[in-house]
């Protein structure tokens, strides 16, 4: 668009040939006389035009474009108004202005309808989560109450069961509290130097049966000597555990698990390795969201609470890291992060 001055002079100039021209009908009016009509209606035309311009319109309109901006920067001081002659149009900024903005709030609107109906989906899967151990508990603890008379043998049965289920109940309970606690920042990540070999090979050793039940071999594939890591030594190995776990769990049946740690500059990247039957693609995009699972009979039957990768992921992001995962079909699966050196 035309600034006020440019625009100012165009309409001055319009309005003087319509009045020269009008001159011209008249049989007095000679070419001075047109002249002099031309000259004094360009002249006090276009300083009108520009004055009304300038303070009618253009003056508002920047003073509105300076709003946004303020609005925009959540700053409110006043900001020196610059000569409109010197600056872009304001009604082309205040356009520009209003179609980022406006683009922005959209934005936003469509980021809060994802929120809304990501809380939606989580307090469905809480719920449904929470309600299977806690009926199982229920049923097994009724049944007992409405047969005081039964065996001994199958009452201890019925316990053992309401027992357990009420342990996978604490599990979730503890697992949604921690993601909870990683997320508001109530757990602090408390780094220091810690030596990553003593703390795998202790994790090996509290997975060892697991790995015996499924037939399953671990392995460690490190550089000689001491791995000098900075870490949360609590939450590191909750991360490691976590990952080698699913591995045995989700993995083949007399399978091969690995922790494979590579040397680079300044880090060292730890990855977790299985050859299991994989993951597939259209599911890795979601595989660190809560309660998501890949096959939903095989993890309940595993006793996960569906929270486990979730709470990798915010750990590992603890740690200024990052997560991945890279898994084909019938040849395993790859979780891999970093840590930097001590």
């Amino acid at each position: 668009m035309l600034q006020p001055r440019y625009l100012s002079v165009i309409l001055a100039l319009v309005i003087a040939i319509v009045t020269t021209a009008f001159l011209s009908f008249i049989p007095s009016s000679d070419l001075v006389t047109m002249t002099i009509g031309f000259l004094t209606c360009f002249i006090f035309g276009g300083v009108l035009i520009y004055f009304a311009l300038d303070y009618l319109v253009f003056q508002e309109v920047n003073s509105l474009y300076d709003r946004i901006k303020q609005i925009k920067k959540k700053d409110f001081s006043v900001t020196p108004r610059k000569q409109l002659v010197e600056k872009e149009n304001p009604i082309e900024l205040l356009k520009k202005e209003l179609n980022v903005y406006v683009a922005t709030k959209e934005g936003e609107v469509q980021d809060l309808k994802k929120a809304a109906k990501y809380r939606q989906e989580f307090l469905a899967d809480v719920s449904h989560e929470l309600k299977t151990p806690i009926f199982a508990a229920q049923g097994f603890v009724h049944t007992l109450l409405d047969n005081p008379d039964e065996d001994l043998e199958i009452r201890m049965k019925f316990l053992e069961k309401a027992a357990k289920s009420l342990d996978g109940l604490d599990n979730l309970v503890q697992d949604l509290l921690t993601v909870s606690q990683i997320e508001t920042g109530a757990i602090k990540i408390e780094k220091k130097k810690i030596n990553l070999r003593p703390l795998i090979e202790e994790i090996f050793e509290q997975v060892e049966a697991k790995a015996k039940k499924r037939d399953v071999k671990l392995k460690l594939i490190a550089p000689k000597g001491e791995i000098q890591v900075k870490a949360d030594t609590q939450r590191i190995s909750q991360v490691i555990m976590n990952l080698v776990v699913n591995a045995i769990k989700y993995g083949n049946e007399k399978g091969l698990v690995q922790i494979i740690i590579t040397e680079k500059k300044k880090a060292y990247t730890i990855s977790v390795v299985d050859n299991g039957p994989g993951i597939p693609d259209e599911h890795l995009h979601r595989i660190f969201e809560r309660f998501y699972r890949v096959d939903k009979s095989r993890a309940k039957n595993s006793g996960g609470t569906g929270l486990g990768l979730s709470i990798v992921k915010h750990i590992v992001q603890a740690h200024n890291s990052k997560i991945s995962v890279q898994s084909e079909e019938n040849k395993g699966t790859r979780f891999e992060f970093k840590l930097e050196k001590a």
